[in-house]
């Protein structure tokens, strides 16, 4: 019987601890605190020096180069819709991962220029 309730106890605790309290309604499993005052899930504004690097790396992708930018101080959103400016500038296609834009093909000077033409501090790494 206590092997049980040991069991039945560790589940419970499996599945965050407090999930409602009288006082204040719904709890946050990350954070324990009311859902209303909840932090773990606000974006974090991107920190950085405010230099925009764009650098071209071939790995993982059968030897064919892509521009890398980084750095770049906006939000999410706003970090999606300058890859589909840059991708569309290009013409060609890409993604936006980890805060990273890659636009496929070797069009890094062209990245450059329409970086610099918004009005951001741009440097080229690498090779």
């Amino acid at each position: 019987m206590g092997d049980i309730l040991k069991a039945k106890a560790s589940g419970l605790a499996a599945l965050g601890g407090l999930v409602y309290s009288t006082d204040s309604g719904r709890m946050c499993p990350d954070c324990r605190q009311p859902v209303a005052q909840c932090t773990c899930k606000q974006p974090v504004a991107p920190t950085g020096d405010g230099i925009v690097r764009v650098s071209r790396e071939t790995k993982g992708r059968g030897g064919k180069a892509v521009p890398l930018v980084k750095g770049v101080l906006v939000d999410a959103a706003a970090l999606a819709e300058l890859g589909k400016q840059l991708k569309a500038a290009c013409g060609t296609g890409g993604t936006v991962k980890d805060g990273v834009i890659e636009v496929q093909g070797d069009h890094i000077e062209r990245v450059m220029q329409i970086l610099t033409t918004q009005g951001y501090r741009v440097k080229r790494v690498g090779g």
